[in-house]
């Protein structure tokens, strides 16, 4: 049978009953579907139901083939390896023990001697090369993406599991996955907001409140054919609204004429000029004639009242992001930063930087790129004063905000509210509300706890309290900052850097957002 996952009535609840899916009904077969949708909507929850680490309140799952799964490799052991990513830890310690000559003769029987070289090979495809001893804890974010992936492959199953493949690679990393699911011949349901990825995908499913839809075609058909259908939904949706209002104002004339009949038939009856027994025909038939016309409006108006609710049930009532930004009033020849002849790293033996410069003067631009490992995250230490350099000079103009991947500069212990107060001293409840409303942080969600929120939810929550204030600061430093945004939210921060005024210093390998925000100038680091 080919292999195939499907997925038949699942509903997924939190503890406290808040709904996570309902009553989805998807197949996937062997494609590259991208898996799209809003921050917290359930697409990594339904990822493990997939694999079965997750089960699911209601509902079956019925999979026809193997999967493998990539694991996102954020906190590791201290003591776990490249083969515990490969599952292979047991097998490379056994062919260790035979090595060293300590394995039973039953133990080397069942030894695996081709093992090693295929486990190469598999990390070779990803440009990797380490052994299968080889401590996680020694490897950069990225080059664990890619041994991950490359465990997930040597297992050669139906179909690959990836939830955000591409985060933490460099740009030669993107293009490698990219390249390896162009020439994947099984199955991969892949959640990403990498929106070049998503170009790469047979079919696009997208997960919002209604539920899930599929399209088919990569990210650009999508696009297109979401524009449309929402543009249709909403034409719907006025022309709907305007059959109710007309229905209500036809009803509405048809009664105040009913009442002037009926009202003229009550002042000739009261002449008594009429028999009575004509008169009480006469109301009878215009108490009758009242009840037909008033079920007949009622009728109309239900269904006119349906076609509505049938139109609205189309267009996802969702919260948009609202990011306008204070100006900071950066003066156009203020030296913000100076780097000269800088070398720095963590060994002096082997700096990461050598020799040096750069300088930002007024509302630059610039965005910093460069392989992993190649010092990205040094020189924004460096920038913060995090990191003293071995040699050379270092002048800050305008103190830098920064927000990297972890978002470090909240208290995670605090609530987003009180986290913003911190951040923003003298600024009044009121002001402090409508700022984090910007950022969907309206209520009760203002006073989550900063350290209990998702990645994208954090990353919106640093936005809000360092650029929703009524003074940006004048120098902003962003370290990745799409890695855990949902892709409308990528777009609305796409749309807000825009209009900042300020120095904005960018590490990122997201090529679409360096040009959605407008770069003044590249600088490239190299190991």
């Amino acid at each position: 049978m080919s292999a195939a996952i499907t997925l038949s009535g699942i509903v997924l609840s939190a503890p406290d009953g808040t709904s996570i899916l309902s009553d989805l009904d998807l197949s996937f077969t062997a494609e590259r579907a991208g898996l799209i949708g809003r921050n917290g909507v359930g697409k990594s929850s339904l990822l493990r139901i997939i694999s079965g680490a997750q089960s699911p309140t209601r509902g079956t799952v019925a999979i026809t083939g193997t999967i493998a799964v990539l694991r996102q490799v954020v906190q590791v052991g201290a003591d776990e390896t490249i083969a515990d990513l490969f599952g292979a830890a047991d097998a490379i310690a056994l062919l260790r023990r035979a090595e060293a000559g300590e394995a039973t003769m039953e133990e080397l029987g069942e030894a695996d001697w081709t093992l090693e070289e295929r486990m190469s090979v598999a990390l070779d495809r990803l440009d990797l090369a380490v052994a299968p001893d080889t401590l996680l804890s020694s490897l950069s974010g990225g080059q664990r993406t890619r041994a991950s992936l490359a465990g997930a492959l040597f297992a050669a199953p139906d179909f690959l599991l990836l939830d955000e493949p591409t985060n933490n690679l460099d740009a030669a990393g993107r293009a490698l996955v990219v390249r390896v699911l162009s020439d994947w011949r099984g199955g991969a349901i892949v959640v990403s907001h990498d929106r070049a990825l998503l170009e790469t995908m047979d079919a696009i499913v997208e997960l919002t409140s209604l539920g899930a839809t599929r399209y088919g075609g990569n990210w650009s058909h999508y696009k297109a054919r979401k524009a449309l259908e929402l543009a249709a939904a909403q034409a719907d949706l006025a022309h709907a609204d305007k059959q109710a209002g007309e229905v209500a104002r036809k009803a509405r004339v048809a009664r105040e004429r009913q009442d002037g009949r009926d009202a003229a038939g009550r002042r000739k009856g009261a002449k008594g000029d009429m028999p009575r027994i004509v008169a009480g025909l006469r109301k009878q038939q215009a108490e009758a004639s009242t009840g037909e016309s008033r079920k007949l409006s009622a009728r109309l108006a239900a269904q006119a009242q349906e076609q509505l609710a049938d139109a609205r049930a189309r267009i996802e009532i969702r919260e948009e992001l609202a990011i306008s930004l204070a100006p900071t009033r950066l003066p156009a020849n203020a030296v913000v930063l100076a780097l000269e002849d800088v070398t720095a790293g963590y060994d002096a033996s082997a700096p990461l930087l050598k020799n040096f410069s750069l300088t930002i003067t007024g509302p630059e631009r610039i965005a910093i790129s460069g392989p992993n490992g190649s010092g990205k995250t040094s020189l924004l230490r460096l920038i913060t004063g995090d990191l003293i350099p071995f040699s050379g000079h270092i002048h800050v103009g305008r103190p830098p905000v920064m927000l990297d991947q972890n978002v470090s500069i909240l208290d995670p212990s605090l609530s987003v509210r009180d986290n913003y107060a911190r951040l923003n001293p003298g600024t009044d409840e009121n002001s402090c509300r409508a700022a984090l409303a910007h950022f969907l942080f309206r209520g009760d969600a203002a006073l989550q706890i900063a350290g209990t929120l998702s990645g994208g939810q954090l990353l919106r929550a640093g936005l809000a309290c360092t650029l929703g204030g009524a003074s940006p600061p004048e120098f902003l430093i962003l370290d990745e900052p799409t890695n855990h945004l949902d892709i409308e939210s990528i777009e609305a921060v796409e749309v807000a850097l825009s209009g900042y005024d300020g120095a904005l210093l960018l590490v990122s390998h997201d090529r679409l957002f360096l040009d959605a925000v407008g770069i003044d100038r590249h600088v490239q680091l190299n190991c």
